[in-house]
């Protein structure tokens, strides 16, 4: 387990290094709102794009592994929504809450899955991505629809990650190479995604969101690092994965919950604050549950 925490130590290291920058020098929020729109809008479309791109998929030898994701993204949907019908809940927490239980952390899984097995799991998380990123923001934006009048398929069809992921998708199954110079120029765009994405996930923390509707945070962040690491250990022996996809799979479904999730819940009219406790909590819960689940991942496999 020591040996996986090293593994994602680096990572933690950036999102306390984006933290203390952002509140103890002159890099404060503005700047990093600038960070934010910046990678979510062009280096990590870049990202998804050319690591798609570059490595060959195999659709038939991937599609245990897609099914895997949206199993254990759609459990999560699931149970988030199941939530809504227990006594006492606030139904407004619960809306703007739910999609912690089952959004991802692109930033760190793709970090991750490269430490892991480098460009093949680059791509394998990235396959994960193209899949549940639409069925995440589907089950994000029906849960808050009722609080906003937004439209879910005309924000899709805007997620600028969906539509890199897509593009690498086709260009894959097209068999597009790019050009040495072109690539050379999107690999070093895409490679400064992960260093500023975890700096922004850091650099947007928050405390003391939670003091209200504490048991619904608990729920819902168990759903996130208890119930859907359990799910994606369980998935991988049933759909009988080749070693590596099972191992990223587990990573997957341990990652702690997308940082985006805040800027979703107050656009729509959510609880943002409350929402943000709970970002900021599953980040911290993330440097603990996906060491365990991958640790557990190597015992049951015989590492």
């Amino acid at each position: 387990m020591l040996s996986i925490a090293l593994l994602l130590l680096p990572d933690f290291l950036l999102i306390v290094a984006g933290f203390s920058l952002c509140r103890w020098t002159a890099l404060d929020r503005p700047v990093w709102a600038g960070v934010e729109r910046l990678v979510y809008w062009l280096l990590f479309p870049v990202l998804l794009f050319t690591s798609i791109v570059r490595s060959p998929l195999q659709p038939a030898a991937t599609l245990g592994l897609a099914a895997g994701g949206v199993l254990t993204v759609g459990t999560g949907i699931v149970l988030a929504t199941l939530l809504r019908s227990v006594p006492g809940v606030d139904a407004h927490r619960q809306a703007s809450g739910a999609q912690v239980a089952f959004r991802f952390n692109s930033y760190v899984a793709l970090a991750l899955a490269e430490r892991l097995g480098g460009s093949a799991s680059v791509a394998w998380v990235a396959l994960l991505i193209a899949l549940c990123v639409p069925l995440c923001n589907i089950g994000a934006v029906w849960s808050l629809a009722r609080h906003g009048g937004h439209s879910t398929g005309r924000e899709l069809l805007r997620n600028p990650l969906i539509l890199a992921t897509v593009a690498g998708l086709l260009g894959n199954l097209a068999g597009l190479k790019l050009p040495q110079v072109v690539d050379i120029t999107f690999g070093r765009i895409g490679g400064a995604a992960l260093p500023l994405g975890l700096m922004a996930v850091g650099a947007g923390l928050q405390f003391g969101g939670l003091r209200e509707a504490k048991g619904l945070a608990v729920a819902l962040l168990a759903i996130r690092h208890a119930v859907l690491p359990v799910v994606g250990l369980l998935l991988g022996v049933a759909l009988a994965l080749p070693l590596g996809q099972a191992q990223i799979l587990v990573a997957f479904a341990a990652m702690p919950t997308a940082s985006s999730c805040y800027v979703l819940a107050a656009r729509m009219g959510g609880d943002g604050v409350y929402v943000a406790g709970l970002v900021t909590a599953s980040t911290l819960l993330g440097m603990v549950s996906v060491p365990v689940a991958l640790t557990l991942f190597s015992r049951l496999h015989g590492g």
